[in-house]
């Protein structure tokens, strides 16, 4: 019966991993384009993005044929869900800025960068999960801080775009722009929510 439970365990424990990796390995993709805006990388990123979709799609296929579950799976679905919207919103901020016609600033540089560190830091948090979970505590805690410094990146770009000249270009250009920053901020997000809920998760199992 252990056994059989522990095959439940690292089922779930696996699939989530592979989502949290892939993730990472995404925002890493998503650093590139701002710093190139090559079009391989773009296509590379959206490969990524449905692989990752793919993972989650057995995850949820998974959930709803096993009875037992190693913790609820109400956390599980939602930090599967949390996960997979980072990478979702790193493929769309690039997906928007080829349809706009948008140039990488230093703030989505910065943003970017943040945020592959926060998804690494989700990415341990999820593999110390099963063994060591106040590790997994602090790297969530990391993850947040770094979500927090996204927002503070987040506001002064947008109080650097309401700056400029008042002409019609400027307003069609902030408005792009504006667009695709959101998009980072909603990965920031997303991240902060799959960092509560690995806590959370801690908290239920002690």
């Amino acid at each position: 019966m252990f056994r059989i439970f522990k095959r439940k365990e690292d089922k779930f424990q696996k699939l989530i991993e592979q989502q949290a990796v892939l993730a990472f390995e995404g925002l890493k993709l998503l650093v590139k384009y701002l710093e190139t805006a090559d079009p391989d990388i773009a296509e590379e990123l959206a490969f990524k993005e449905k692989e990752a979709d793919e993972v989650r799609r057995i995850l949820i296929d998974e959930l709803n044929r096993t009875f037992i579950t190693p913790f609820d799976r109400e956390d599980i679905f939602a930090l599967s869900r949390s996960i997979d919207d980072v990478i979702d919103y790193a493929d769309t901020t690039v997906m928007e800025m080829v349809i706009l016609k948008v140039k990488p600033t230093v703030y989505m540089q910065r943003i970017a960068s943040l945020l592959r560190d926060a998804a690494y830091e989700i990415w341990q948090g999820v593999l110390r999960l099963p063994r060591h979970p106040n590790v997994a505590i602090d790297h969530a805690q990391r993850a947040k801080a770094l979500e927090n410094r996204v927002e503070a990146v987040y506001r002064e770009a947008v109080a650097d775009l309401f700056s400029g000249p008042e002409d019609l270009h400027h307003v069609v250009e902030m408005l792009k722009m504006r667009e695709v920053y959101r998009h980072l901020s909603n990965a920031a997000d997303r991240g902060d929510e799959a960092a509560n809920i690995i806590a959370d998760i801690v908290v239920k199992k002690a």
